[in-house]
């Protein structure tokens, strides 16, 4: 019996290849109808219309063999007579370039950089400057591990924290953060989770025996305080729940991590610790507030999204710092612009209470420039040249109402992530990003040709601001899965020939 022979899937470079060799004539007559469209970039729907065409007149092969997937995975092509490249995503986050010279019939497989030179050529015409200059962000992803399977797209904790539990299963020294973690945790200058009395994990593992011990024999509801003291002489601090049975709940996935440690039980213990108490929302263009401002410039479903997302982390802040046995309130800021001309809202007032909310407010900073404060809106387009002093200054403003720093500081939209990452590169905290549309996304070709934008809508700054953003928070949340594995190709070309791919 003969061996199971492993095949390796076709490229598609090679699929084009068969489909030359299969098929010459209707591949042929196919990116000719490309190539006479003259240069240009065509979209998915072009591709597959001119397919169309072919069909009609006689080139159904295409449309039954394998080469067929590659026109439906196709995102763009580049024309640029007498080649045609085309930009293939045969699945989510794996991406292939071939370029084919329609007169030599040859087919090419480009990278990445060979792919955005070639569709920069659209733009400035062929070149050969050897000494382009070209930023490669690779190096800082080095240590940081990274998904590669589609599966993963959507579910960064659960990868990170299968990555986290297999060091720690394959070596107990990895433990050893955990408990500097729990022993130096505070809030305010309060000792949480663990004191100085618990120097080792024998130690911790010993007295988390002990306590589960004596919880077994209380019952459920019994309040922390009737045990606190205990703990406290052991070496256990506020932090662990409300509840005997709550405590009990936090100890038992301890043990579980120090003994065989598994993702799940991970994720539901680090997710129980007690760990956000401020929280900074980012959001600067436009008329933020709660009346009178829907259908002003720049000023819409950004405003009812950030509302209604700050009215439920405040209930589930709350919920979980009272299961989780603190006497503590949260509290969160909504970081915008103050307008002085505010047109009849309330967007001239530095601080305003959000309705339906205790904790929650609206902290309003100006724009200033060297003439002073900016008194009249001003559109999100035109924001650029005065974020960084509003970064500064918010950040005065932030520490003065919270009395401190903010654990956990989200941007919203271009202007805002760009804000939240320099806030929070000053004050040392974890941002996150909220992936709202894209503006590139909404006009077409705007990355190569963002000259022809740039005087009114300053995309150079905007798409400069996303890859900063982007690569600087700690984690992005999107909607929708298509957000994340979408078509968000950002290929463009900066002053100085810096080329970006994100």
């Amino acid at each position: 019996m003969s061996a199971p022979k492993l095949d390796r899937n076709p490229s598609i470079r090679d699929r084009v290849e068969d489909t030359l060799h299969a098929h010459r004539n209707e591949l042929v007559a196919l990116l000719s109808k490309y190539v006479n469209k003259g240069k240009g970039i065509l979209q998915p729907h072009h591709i597959l219309d001119a397919l169309d065409e072919v069909q009609g007149s006689g080139g159904r092969a295409l449309a039954e063999g394998p080469f067929l997937d590659v026109l439906r995975s196709a995102q763009e092509a580049i024309v640029l007579p007498p080649f045609v490249a085309i930009a293939v995503r045969p699945r989510p986050g794996v991406w292939e370039y071939v370029r084919v010279n329609v007169h030599e019939l040859s087919v090419e497989q480009l990278t990445v950089s060979e792919y955005l030179r070639f569709k920069e050529e659209l733009v400035d015409g062929q070149h050969n400057d050897p000494y382009v200059l070209e930023l490669d962000f690779e190096p800082f992803n080095v240590s940081v591990p990274r998904p590669n399977r589609s599966s993963s797209i959507g579910n960064g904790v659960q990868f990170l924290n299968r990555h986290l539990s297999s060091i720690m299963f394959r070596n107990r020294d990895c433990l050893e953060p955990l408990l500097d973690f729990l022993r130096g945790h505070r809030h305010k200058g309060h000792v949480m989770m663990l004191n100085d009395r618990i120097q080792s994990l024998g130690r911790l593992q010993s007295v988390l025996t002990k306590a589960e011990e004596h919880l077994s024999k209380l019952p459920a509801d019994t309040p922390y305080s009737q045990f606190a003291y205990k703990f406290q002489e052991w070496g256990l601090e506020k932090g662990w729940g409300d509840t005997a049975g709550h405590v009990l709940e936090m100890i038992h996935l301890l043990l579980d991590i120090i003994q065989a440690p598994d993702p799940s039980t991970l994720e539901k213990f680090l997710g129980r610790i007690p760990m956000i108490f401020n929280v900074v929302v980012v959001s600067p263009h436009g008329y933020f507030g709660q009346a009178n401002v829907l259908g002003l410039p720049d000023t819409g479903g950004q405003i009812v999204y950030i509302l209604d997302q700050v009215r439920a982390l405040e209930n589930e802040m709350v919920l979980r710092l009272k299961k989780q046995g603190l006497d503590v309130s949260p509290k969160i800021l909504i970081v915008t612009r103050l307008i002085p001309d505010a047109k009849g809202t309330s967007c001239n007032q530095r601080l305003e209470r959000i309705s339906g909310t205790q904790h929650t407010y609206i902290l309003r900073v100006p724009f200033r420039n060297e003439n002073g404060i900016l008194k009249k809106w001003i559109s999100r387009f035109d924001v650029w040249p005065y974020l960084e002093t509003f970064a500064e200054d918010a950040a005065g403003e932030i520490a003065a109402e919270l009395q401190g720093t903010p654990d956990f500081i989200i941007g919203n939209y271009s202007d805002g992530n760009l804000v939240a990452s320099l806030l929070s590169y000053k004050m040392g905290i974890t941002q996150c990003n909220i992936a709202h549309a894209l503006e590139k996304t909404k006009y077409p070709d705007s990355d190569i040709f963002w000259k022809n934008f740039d005087e009114k809508y300053h995309f150079s700054c905007q798409f400069t601001a996303d890859i900063i953003a982007m690569n600087n928070a700690d984690f992005i949340i999107t909607s929708t899965y298509q957000e994340i594995a979408g078509r968000f190709l950002f290929c463009f070309r900066l002053v100085g020939h810096c080329r970006f791919l994100l």
